[in-house]
């Protein structure tokens, strides 16, 4: 199975997959149908499904033209189904849908969004994880609170730590000069610094990244971490709290 991420937008991917085995070819998030349509045509593919995360419009909004275009289904989750244009296909949390061959299980997280999910590819170990985790970072909060992402990237950090996280924008340089502000004696942290800084020197993808790396370096991912808790002073705050405080400071970065 082949993941190519697509830049769309200004800083948005949309994901083609492409599974030769079983010819089945998949497009994930496409805020735009031109360079989905583009890389297709290249490529002498025929788009069979259209996964949907969530539903903002930097996200959804190729859907209809390539729908028409291709006669794809379009997938998305059940609390979702009004607010995803041209939805074929709904599906609930832990519910498995088979791309082809490939389980893929239906994770509900929700925080940035309350119908926001995760598609996560059993087989292969990949996840697509929207607008909830970034790397060295997570979404703003729009619709759900601060307990619900927390406890979605908490879902998320159950996942084999071999598995690659696809997400829905190119933020990893920004989320690291955030991270470094107040985690910056993690080694982990500056030794993938450095290699995004090489990376879009290049202006080529930082994504996917590794469910581990983030482990050890996504400062949204150690609140319950106490070396974290000492350095932002909060030593016998909950992890609820800390993340909070983290996410405000987020917010105005």
């Amino acid at each position: 199975m082949e993941i190519i991420p697509i830049q769309c937008l200004s800083d948005n991917y949309a994901y083609i997959i492409n599974d030769s085995n079983s010819k089945t070819v998949g497009v994930v998030d496409p805020s735009e149908s031109k360079p989905i349509i583009s890389f297709l045509s290249k490529k002498n593919l025929k788009l069979n499904y259209i996964l949907n995360t969530h539903h903002h419009f930097d996200h959804i909004g190729g859907n209809i033209e390539l729908k028409k275009l291709y006669s794809s289904k379009v997938i998305g989750f059940i609390g979702d189904k009004h607010r995803i244009p041209g939805i074929d296909i709904t599906l609930n949390d832990n519910e498995i849908w088979n791309f082809g061959n490939s389980p893929v299980r239906v994770l509900h997280i929700p925080g940035h969004t309350l119908g926001h999910v995760c598609f996560f590819f059993e087989k292969q170990k990949i996840a697509f994880t929207g607008d909830t985790l970034f790397s060295l970072g997570c979404g703003r909060i729009f619709e759900g609170d601060h307990k619900q992402m927390l406890n979605s990237l908490n879902r998320i950090k159950e996942l084999p730590k071999d598995t690659k996280i696809y997400c829905g924008h190119e933020y990893t340089f920004k989320n690291a000069e955030f991270c470094m502000k107040y985690d910056e004696n993690n080694i982990s942290l500056k030794k993938k610094f450095e290699i995004i800084k090489k990376l879009r020197f290049k202006n080529l993808p930082t994504i996917p990244t590794i469910l581990k790396d983030e482990l050890k370096s996504n400062i949204f991912l150690r609140c319950d971490e106490n070396d974290l808790k000492i350095k932002l002073n909060m030593q016998n705050f909950k992890d609820f709290e800390v993340f909070k405080k983290i996410r405000d400071l987020k917010d105005t970065f």
